[in-house]
């Protein structure tokens, strides 16, 4: 069962507001989940304090996420989904750190966090 608001971001495309997920400050090691099915998304190796407000990640685990083209709001962005279930993730922009430059700005309310 998901509660209403992660059923909002990851069923209906919302977006949870900046600096409410307790994730956004979890540095501990361990794994994201998606929050709808359970499926590995990202290591905590690979989180990074971006400033925004969301987890952000520099690298999804291999093959578990897709994308889509996101075209709302007057603007092109790529959505970031989950490759298992479809949920909404957030989105991947080309402003991040080394070695990828990529930072997947992720919606806390669709993970779940795993420690090692």
């Amino acid at each position: 069962m998901l509660s209403p608001e992660q059923f909002s971001v990851l069923r209906q495309h919302g977006t949870e507001r900046p600096w409410t997920s307790p994730l956004n400050k979890e540095y501990g090691r361990g794994t994201y989940v998606c929050a709808g099915c359970e499926l590995p998304l990202f290591s905590s190796d690979t989180k990074f304090d971006s400033g925004t407000g969301w987890p952000s990640f520099w690298t999804p685990i291999e093959g578990a996420i897709g994308t889509t083209v996101d075209s709302s709001f007057f603007m092109t962005r790529t959505e970031v989904h989950c490759r298992r279930c479809g949920g909404h993730l957030g989105h991947v922009f080309d402003d991040g750190p080394k070695p990828t430059g990529l930072r997947y700005c992720i919606n806390g309310v669709s993970l779940k966090f795993i420690p090692a």
